[in-house]
């Protein structure tokens, strides 16, 4: 098996694309307002239009753990992980008309500051602090895991793969603000786009054509599109894959700030959503292009794992010991490859630096400004202080990311942290903009008991380790330990006579219904208890109202479609009121 080599050319190929980066942050520092006001460093100055705001939210959703992760689950599991697809479809509508319309006529930085509105501050902080702390945690991971990956098969040292991630990601996101971070997020995707179909195209030459890799993977039981399961335990089912992947998705395009922000910087809601629209085929194009490009990666090997060769330590290594394996003979493809996935890393951390930055200055910085000196932190004094805030957090990320590999357990907690928060998150979103009877007692304890089981249920164990479809060894010129512990498995396995341990069954369900079941706890704990302390009168929920009296309903706090719904009614009741009194007047 020939195997190339990180070249010369391939560093140029990187070093030209991590300048190009730099770049748009000095061009857009320098050029219309200069970033010298937070509406523009922030939100754009809401001039964006809907083409590249479409494909940033498909850079911020898709890191480089998306980009390995995904590949590497059709490598091992099969083509099943496609199903999640129906997922954005169905839940797209729901987040552009639910949602999106609600923060886009309050015109907020902070997507929290609904939340205040609605409920009060303490809904907002809470929201927010969760928010932070789970943003905090996966730029870390985010920054790391490819770095880990990359650092195993091309040699690239992870520190200085750490370091100049993070720097050239925190100096572009400072400089230029969201503005820089929208068109980098376009580069950034073509590149992505770029490293999955070099691996499709030279797996493609190495099989002569696209049948026979599809072929392979038919004969080798990688193709597989229904599982209908009723069990929550089974990893993935249609049931998982849709319901878990609607929160999911909803969790992220419908009230994460991330993309919210995102979404805001656009000219007008319709352009909005339009932009969440065409992410849809984007996200899709993507997502079907990666779960084929683990096939590929499973054609070339599978007559020898290189896991059970022992070549790489671990199966999301895979794709990067591909790339150099086959990439090697065409001059700086492996560097165009690698340079997807630092794109796919400067993404996801740059968008995570600009929401850290919009949060911190509107929900924390301001109202402690306003706390200590009594008046409000006007617009041209409160740019410094978020580009400092920016820097920081880009410079955080840096020590998250060295601070990951001596923690061993932190990686998994902080894909565990983004996964049971999303939940609870959505959930008093949900309850906002689709009840009046939900107040703010009652919303934070359904909260704090969904975050309570989900953290309960994501870093419980024991759990069981999922168990791949089957790898072939007969193509390996050595033979490993590691091969022959597998052979024995196998064999243990065909005759039946494997002792699988108990685990307790919460620990058994599959991971895409934690957010599903965060959700629905803290929507039935956070609704229900609304209702009880309301009726005991331990809680209030004077802020949707307009007037004191409690009768004017601030429609605007509410989902488009119910808030027509309610002003119908409340017209219809005005209605026959105003008849009844003519009545008693003629009378």
């Amino acid at each position: 098996m020939t195997v190339g080599t990180f070249d010369a050319w391939d560093t140029a190929v990187l070093i030209s694309i991590l300048a190009v980066s730099a770049l748009i942050g000095i061009y857009y520092r320098y050029t219309g307002g200069k970033q010298k006001t937070t509406q523009e460093y922030l939100m754009a100055d809401q001039s964006m239009t809907t083409f590249p705001v479409s494909f940033s939210l498909m850079a911020s959703f898709m890191s480089a753990i998306s980009l390995m992760g995904v590949s590497n689950e059709s490598y091992q599991f099969g083509t099943l992980f496609c199903v999640i697809n129906i997922a954005y479809v169905l839940s797209t509508p729901i987040a552009a008309y639910l949602f999106l319309p609600v923060f886009y006529r309050m015109r907020t930085t902070s997507v929290y500051e609904y939340l205040e509105r609605r409920f009060g501050q303490a809904t907002r902080l809470s929201a927010s602090l969760a928010f932070t702390v789970q943003m905090v945690l996966y730029m870390g991971i985010a920054l790391y895991a490819p770095a880990l990956a990359l650092e195993a098969v091309t040699g690239i040292h992870r520190s200085m793969a750490i370091v100049v991630i993070g720097l050239v990601c925190t100096f572009y996101s400072t400089l230029g603000g969201l503005k820089a971070v929208l068109i980098t997020d376009v580069f950034q995707s073509f590149l992505m786009f770029a490293a999955i179909y070099a691996v499709i195209a030279v797996s493609a030459i190495k099989a002569g054509g696209f049948a026979a890799i599809w072929e392979v993977a038919v004969e080798r039981g990688r193709v597989n599109f229904f599982e209908f399961s009723l069990d929550p335990t089974v990893r993935h089912t249609w049931w998982s894959l849709i319901i878990g992947g609607m929160v999911t998705y909803l969790s992220l395009y419908g009230v994460n700030q991330t993309q919210v922000q995102r979404l805001l910087s656009v000219r007008n809601l319709k352009s909005a959503q339009s932009a969440l629209w065409w992410n849809l085929p984007i996200l899709g194009m993507l997502s079907f292009s990666t779960i084929f490009s683990g096939l590929a990666i499973f054609y070339y090997y599978r007559d020898c794992d290189p896991v059970l060769e022992g070549r790489i330590g671990r199966r999301d290594q895979v794709m990067p010991l591909f790339a150099l394996d086959t990439m090697g003979q065409y001059p700086g493809l492996c560097g165009l490859f690698v340079s997807g996935i630092f794109s796919a890393s400067l993404s996801t951390i740059s968008s995570a630096v600009t929401s850290l930055s919009a949060v911190t200055l509107e929900d924390y910085l301001k109202p402690l400004y306003k706390a200590i000196f009594k008046r409000t932190l006007i617009d041209s004094k409160s740019t410094l202080p978020t580009k400092i805030v920016a820097c920081i957090f880009g410079l955080l990320c840096i020590g998250l990311a060295f601070m990951a590999g001596s923690m061993g357990g932190v990686l998994q907690a902080s894909l565990t942290i983004f996964g049971v928060v999303g939940g609870p998150l959505l959930a008093i979103f949900t309850l906002g903009v689709c009840t009046t009877r939900s107040n703010q007692r009652g919303v934070l304890l359904g909260f704090l008991v969904s975050l309570i089981v989900s953290f309960w249920m994501g870093f419980g164990g024991p759990k069981p380790i999922p168990v791949p479809l089957e790898f072939g060894t007969a193509g390996c010129a050595n033979v490993t330990s590691a091969m022959v512990g597998y052979a024995m498995e196998l064999n243990a396995k065909s005759s039946g006579v494997v002792n699988e341990p108990d685990y307790f069954w919460l620990y058994r369900i599959s991971y895409l219904w934690l957010s599903v079941i965060g959700f629905l706890i803290a929507v039935v704990v956070g609704y229900g208890s609304s209702i009880v302390l309301a009726h005991f009168g331990r809680a209030e929920n004077a802020e949707i109202y307009l007037d004191k009296s409690q009768k004017q309903l601030d429609y605007d706090l509410f989902a488009p479609m119910l808030s027509r719904r309610w002003r119908r009614q409340e017209e219809e009741n005005q209605t026959a009121q105003d008849e009844t009194l003519t009545k008693l007047t003629e009378q």
